[in-house]
Protein backbone atom coordinates (compact mmCIF):
# COMPACT_ATOMS: atom_id res chain seq x y z
CA UNK A 1 0.00 0.00 0.00
CA UNK A 2 1.03 3.38 -0.71
CA UNK A 3 0.09 5.98 1.99
CA UNK A 4 2.11 8.66 2.31
CA UNK A 5 0.45 11.54 5.02
CA UNK A 6 1.80 14.90 4.51
CA UNK A 7 4.37 15.50 6.65
CA UNK A 8 3.61 19.17 7.84
CA UNK A 9 0.18 19.23 8.60
CA UNK A 10 -3.24 16.77 9.43
CA UNK A 11 -5.40 15.82 6.31
CA UNK A 12 -9.11 17.35 6.15
CA UNK A 13 -11.91 15.44 6.04
CA UNK A 14 -12.36 15.61 2.49
CA UNK A 15 -8.46 14.76 1.70
CA UNK A 16 -8.58 11.52 4.41
CA UNK A 17 -11.95 10.05 2.32
CA UNK A 18 -10.38 10.38 -0.78
CA UNK A 19 -7.13 8.62 0.47
CA UNK A 20 -9.06 6.05 1.87
CA UNK A 21 -10.87 5.57 -1.34
CA UNK A 22 -7.80 5.50 -3.12
CA UNK A 23 -6.11 2.80 -0.60
CA UNK A 24 -9.25 0.41 -1.04
CA UNK A 25 -9.37 0.71 -4.74
CA UNK A 26 -5.31 0.34 -5.05
CA UNK A 27 -5.60 -2.56 -2.56
CA UNK A 28 -8.95 -4.38 -3.71
CA UNK A 29 -7.90 -3.85 -8.03
CA UNK A 30 -5.48 -6.82 -8.42
CA UNK A 31 -7.82 -9.56 -7.01
CA UNK A 32 -9.71 -11.82 -9.26
CA UNK A 33 -13.08 -11.55 -9.76
CA UNK A 34 -14.77 -14.97 -8.59
CA UNK A 35 -16.79 -16.46 -11.30
CA UNK A 36 -19.71 -16.28 -12.55
CA UNK A 37 -23.22 -18.08 -11.37
CA UNK A 38 -23.51 -21.25 -13.19
CA UNK A 39 -26.61 -23.12 -13.06
CA UNK A 40 -25.85 -26.52 -11.54
CA UNK A 41 -29.54 -28.41 -12.16
CA UNK A 42 -32.36 -28.44 -14.61
CA UNK A 43 -35.94 -29.10 -14.46
CA UNK A 44 -37.97 -29.76 -17.32
CA UNK A 45 -40.96 -28.67 -17.06
CA UNK A 46 -42.57 -30.96 -19.63
CA UNK A 47 -45.90 -32.49 -18.91
CA UNK A 48 -44.86 -36.84 -18.80
CA UNK A 49 -46.86 -39.33 -21.01
CA UNK A 50 -49.60 -41.38 -19.06
CA UNK A 51 -48.56 -44.14 -21.22
CA UNK A 52 -45.19 -44.55 -22.92
CA UNK A 53 -44.40 -45.66 -26.05
CA UNK A 54 -42.45 -48.84 -25.14
CA UNK A 55 -44.49 -51.95 -24.33
CA UNK A 56 -44.03 -53.64 -20.95
CA UNK A 57 -41.55 -56.45 -20.47
CA UNK A 58 -41.79 -59.51 -18.44
CA UNK A 59 -39.36 -59.27 -15.34
CA UNK A 60 -39.07 -63.24 -13.91
CA UNK A 61 -38.64 -63.02 -9.89
CA UNK A 62 -35.23 -65.07 -10.03
CA UNK A 63 -33.82 -64.59 -6.46
CA UNK A 64 -34.53 -67.47 -4.07
CA UNK A 65 -33.70 -67.05 -0.22
CA UNK A 66 -31.73 -70.05 1.46
CA UNK A 67 -33.57 -71.94 3.82
CA UNK A 68 -30.95 -70.82 7.00
CA UNK A 69 -32.22 -67.46 6.14
CA UNK A 70 -35.32 -67.73 6.46
CA UNK A 71 -35.46 -70.41 9.04
CA UNK A 72 -33.23 -67.28 10.95
CA UNK A 73 -35.42 -64.59 10.25
CA UNK A 74 -38.47 -66.39 11.66
CA UNK A 75 -36.39 -68.03 14.87
CA UNK A 76 -35.30 -64.12 15.65
CA UNK A 77 -38.69 -63.10 14.95
CA UNK A 78 -39.98 -65.80 17.79
CA UNK A 79 -37.10 -64.92 20.21
CA UNK A 80 -38.12 -61.36 20.11
CA UNK A 81 -41.90 -62.07 20.60
CA UNK A 82 -41.20 -64.44 23.54
CA UNK A 83 -38.52 -62.22 25.01
CA UNK A 84 -41.24 -59.31 24.74
CA UNK A 85 -43.87 -61.72 26.41
CA UNK A 86 -41.09 -62.12 29.37
CA UNK A 87 -40.46 -58.33 29.65
CA UNK A 88 -44.08 -57.47 29.46
CA UNK A 89 -44.97 -60.34 32.29
CA UNK A 90 -41.86 -58.67 34.42
CA UNK A 91 -42.91 -55.61 34.31
CA UNK A 92 -46.52 -56.69 35.34
CA UNK A 93 -45.27 -58.74 38.28
CA UNK A 94 -42.93 -55.73 39.25
CA UNK A 95 -45.72 -52.93 39.39
CA UNK A 96 -47.73 -55.69 41.53
CA UNK A 97 -44.85 -55.72 43.63
CA UNK A 98 -44.52 -52.01 43.76
CA UNK A 99 -48.17 -51.88 45.45
CA UNK A 100 -48.14 -53.66 49.19
CA UNK A 101 -51.08 -55.18 48.80
CA UNK A 102 -51.90 -58.55 49.67
CA UNK A 103 -51.94 -59.59 46.06
CA UNK A 104 -48.41 -58.14 46.14
CA UNK A 105 -47.46 -59.93 49.01
CA UNK A 106 -48.68 -63.49 47.82
CA UNK A 107 -46.68 -63.11 44.76
CA UNK A 108 -43.65 -62.63 46.62
CA UNK A 109 -44.14 -65.50 49.01
CA UNK A 110 -45.94 -68.10 47.34
CA UNK A 111 -43.38 -68.79 45.03
CA UNK A 112 -40.76 -69.04 47.54
CA UNK A 113 -43.19 -71.73 49.43
CA UNK A 114 -43.27 -73.45 46.56
CA UNK A 115 -39.88 -74.05 46.39
CA UNK A 116 -39.74 -75.33 49.97
CA UNK A 117 -42.06 -77.83 49.67
CA UNK A 118 -40.74 -78.89 46.38
CA UNK A 119 -37.48 -79.06 48.52
CA UNK A 120 -39.38 -80.77 51.08
CA UNK A 121 -41.07 -83.98 49.37
CA UNK A 122 -37.92 -84.19 47.70
CA UNK A 123 -36.46 -85.04 50.75
CA UNK A 124 -38.87 -87.39 51.69
CA UNK A 125 -38.12 -89.15 48.93
CA UNK A 126 -35.05 -89.35 49.36
CA UNK A 127 -34.95 -90.68 52.75
CA UNK A 128 -38.16 -92.76 52.06
CA UNK A 129 -40.57 -90.80 54.76
CA UNK A 130 -39.83 -88.14 57.40
CA UNK A 131 -36.52 -87.78 58.09
CA UNK A 132 -35.11 -88.11 61.87
CA UNK A 133 -34.55 -84.62 63.68
CA UNK A 134 -30.88 -85.97 64.44
CA UNK A 135 -29.39 -88.08 61.51
CA UNK A 136 -26.48 -90.48 62.18
CA UNK A 137 -23.00 -90.16 60.72
CA UNK A 138 -21.02 -87.81 59.34
CA UNK A 139 -22.73 -84.33 58.00
CA UNK A 140 -19.29 -83.14 56.53
CA UNK A 141 -19.56 -80.33 59.19
CA UNK A 142 -15.98 -78.90 60.31
CA UNK A 143 -17.30 -79.40 63.51
CA UNK A 144 -16.81 -82.99 63.46
CA UNK A 145 -13.38 -83.15 63.97
CA UNK A 146 -13.33 -81.05 67.08
CA UNK A 147 -13.39 -82.61 70.75
CA UNK A 148 -16.05 -81.20 72.18
CA UNK A 149 -18.66 -82.87 69.63
CA UNK A 150 -19.03 -86.35 70.53
CA UNK A 151 -19.50 -88.29 67.44
CA UNK A 152 -21.36 -91.69 67.35
CA UNK A 153 -18.39 -93.22 65.12
CA UNK A 154 -15.88 -95.12 67.80
CA UNK A 155 -12.88 -93.33 68.25
CA UNK A 156 -9.01 -93.95 70.01
CA UNK A 157 -8.74 -94.23 73.41
CA UNK A 158 -6.20 -91.27 73.36
CA UNK A 159 -8.39 -88.81 71.70
CA UNK A 160 -11.35 -89.65 74.00
CA UNK A 161 -12.14 -86.75 76.73
CA UNK A 162 -10.79 -87.47 79.86
CA UNK A 163 -13.36 -88.73 82.63
CA UNK A 164 -13.18 -86.58 85.77
CA UNK A 165 -13.62 -88.97 89.41
CA UNK A 166 -15.29 -86.49 92.16
CA UNK A 167 -14.38 -87.70 95.72
CA UNK A 168 -17.33 -87.39 97.26
CA UNK A 169 -16.36 -88.08 101.48
CA UNK A 170 -19.70 -87.43 103.91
Amino acid sequence: MDFRPAPSRPMTGPEAAAEAERILRTAFHDQPQPPALIPTSFRDETPLPKIGPTPPVLQPETRTVPAWAAGTAVAAIGIGAGITGVGCGAWLILQGLAAVTLTSVLMVTLPLAALAALAISRRRGQTGGRPVLVPLGNNGSSTAHCSSVRSPRPMHRDHSQPKIHFRYTA
